[in-house]
């Protein structure tokens, strides 16, 4: 079944629908995706499975609304602040970040079902990636504009090596992302990989 668009989607009454996509993520953090029912969803909202439902017909769609608008996963500032090095430190150790514990719990709540589930792949992918990558790109081409990154450098590539890494260190390996590993990250990978052959 298709998500349908927050559009199409009646309205949830004053603060209810906030409390409810908080609990949303809340419950997707301590039980995962495939653990998550609208009952358990209802039960931390104090919300009755009828008021849920008549707002998203799919676990899936309350999910992806959740995690794309709740408080608790903030898309990270997008500061400008005049180096590549400072925007992807700002950018990965703010709020919404690497270091922020409860976004990165909802996506390792994630990680398996996106594999199986092209409804929510494509939902996660629009409403909740789109947005994080759009500042991504923004950062590395301030860096292009500024010339911290080398003509020959393929900057598709080096945009997602960061998030990359960090998530095989956190999801692989059990490493918890800390700003020190993502300083190593950005120090030993990025910024060498960004001047490429204008590197000594």
């Amino acid at each position: 079944m298709m998500i349908e668009t927050a559009r199409q989607r009646p309205r949830v009454e004053g603060g209810r629908e906030e409390e409810i996509l908080e609990a949303t993520v809340a419950v997707l953090a301590e039980l995962g995706y495939d653990r998550l029912t609208m009952d358990a969803v209802a039960t931390m909202a104090k919300a009755s499975k009828a008021t849920l439902y008549r707002r998203w017909s799919t676990k899936a769609d309350l999910v992806v609304d959740a995690i794309s608008r709740a408080k608790g996963c903030p898309i990270p500032e997008d500061v400008d602040t005049g180096s590549l090095r400072g925007d992807l430190i700002a950018m990965s150790c703010g709020d919404g970040g690497f270091t922020d514990e409860l976004p990165m719990s909802v996506i390792a709540g994630l990680v398996t079902a996106l594999h199986r589930d092209t409804d929510l792949q494509k939902a996660f992918q629009e409403r909740f990636l789109a947005p994080r990558q759009d500042i991504s790109v923004g950062v590395y081409q301030r860096a292009v504009a500024r010339g911290e990154i080398g003509p020959d450098i393929d900057i598709e590539m080096l945009s997602v090596t960061l998030p990359a890494v960090i998530v095989h260190q956190a999801y692989i390996l059990g490493q918890q992302p800390t700003e020190d590993l993502i300083l190593r990250v950005i120090d030993n990978i990025i910024l060498p990989a960004a001047r490429g052959s204008q590197a000594s």
